[in-house]
């Protein structure tokens, strides 16, 4: 029970602390990136041959949401709101397996010469109940079947790692990303007939998920942003959040105030079409715990959502190592 409210006080501490962090982030005018440096690069876990891509994201405005008339549409999908999105970088790929296991095995998070390094101070994920693959394969494959809670550490041990702020993108940077200035349901246009060329669903997937990068990626470089796996965000799940949104807003986030449910995006191998639109919104739901047997349910794992996975951002401006240690003892504790 203690760890059960520790882990409540840290995400409603998440509401104050990560607004100050992204105030201060903001005002570093000595961290911006220059334009020229505003590339796509590779980044290496250190002590690994493990290696992930990120594109840049250019910062601009979109139309958050989607129009009344889209097919397949939601009530939650609205009203659209105009916002606007300070840069960052994405990865190209969903957080793979390879990825992951660094983070949950001590013995492969190896310290490079010359570090300080040390594996033992890490806190990791539990040994799952079930196999959180369920066969499907790992790597090479999106990791899957984590808690948000989990993808939240993982990126706090990868900043740690690699020395570079990685988080969760919030839903508006997520579907800003998604859409790439595109303002149809899909990033590649509205007709459903081009979706096999873009994303694993339910109809083409073989009631499997599949090694990332397989399909065409949207115009800003992200393979798997439709489909494959189901994407954790950085907010709470609000069904009328739209309508709290301000045109003109920079960054809006749903500030996490309780445990569930959180926002995932994308959509999964095992949706149908209309789930992997670019607005489309979808709900965590307990029922995704269903089989783990233990009092409390495990923090780390979900033993029901293989369709669940993440992928990492960092902003364009990096924040200094204080304001990094504060904002993860802030939402972690």
């Amino acid at each position: 029970m203690m760890k059960l409210a520790s882990a409540r006080t840290s995400l409603f501490l998440l509401t104050f602390c990560t607004t100050l962090f992204f105030t201060e982030l903001k005002a570093q005018d000595n961290a911006v990136v220059s334009e020229d440096d505003f590339q796509p690069y590779t980044d290496t876990i250190p002590g690994t041959p493990v290696t992930f891509k990120l594109t840049p994201i250019p910062g601009g405005e979109f139309l958050m949401g989607s129009v009344e008339s889209e097919a397949k549409r939601e009530e939650d999908e609205g009203p659209q709101k105009k916002v606007e999105i300070d840069p960052f970088y994405m990865g190209v790929h969903e957080v793979t397996f390879d990825m992951y296991e660094v983070f949950r095995d001590k013995e492969k998070d190896k310290a490079p010469e010359g570090s300080d390094w040390d594996a033992e101070g890490v806190t990791r994920p539990s040994p799952p109940y079930e196999d959180p693959t369920f066969g499907m394969g790992k790597y090479g494959y999106p990791a899957v079947s984590m808690t948000q809670y989990a993808a939240l550490l993982f990126c706090k041990w990868l900043t740690a790692k690699t020395g570079t702020f990685y988080r969760l993108p919030t839903e508006a940077e997520w579907e800003y990303a998604c859409k790439a200035g595109t303002t149809t349901a899909y990033f590649f246009g509205d007709d459903v007939a081009n979706l096999d060329d873009y994303a694993w669903y339910y109809e083409n997937s073989d009631d499997t998920y599949h090694k990332v990068g397989e399909k065409k990626p949207n115009p800003w470089g992200l393979y798997d942003i439709h489909g494959n796996v189901a994407e954790w965000t950085l907010d709470q799940y609000v069904n009328d959040f739209y309508a709290s949104i301000e045109d003109g807003s920079v960054d809006p986030w749903s500030k996490p105030t309780k445990l569930h449910p959180r926002t995932v995006r994308g959509g999964s191998w095992d949706d149908d079409p209309e789930e992997l639109r670019s607005s489309a919104r979808k709900e965590s739901d307990m029922n995704w715990k269903r089989r783990d047997p233990q009092i409390p349910k495990s923090f780390w794992w979900n033993t029901d959502s293989p369709f669940v996975g993440f992928r990492i951002i960092t902003p364009k401006v990096q924040p200094t190592q204080e304001e990094i240690d504060a904002f993860w003892a802030s939402v972690l504790d």
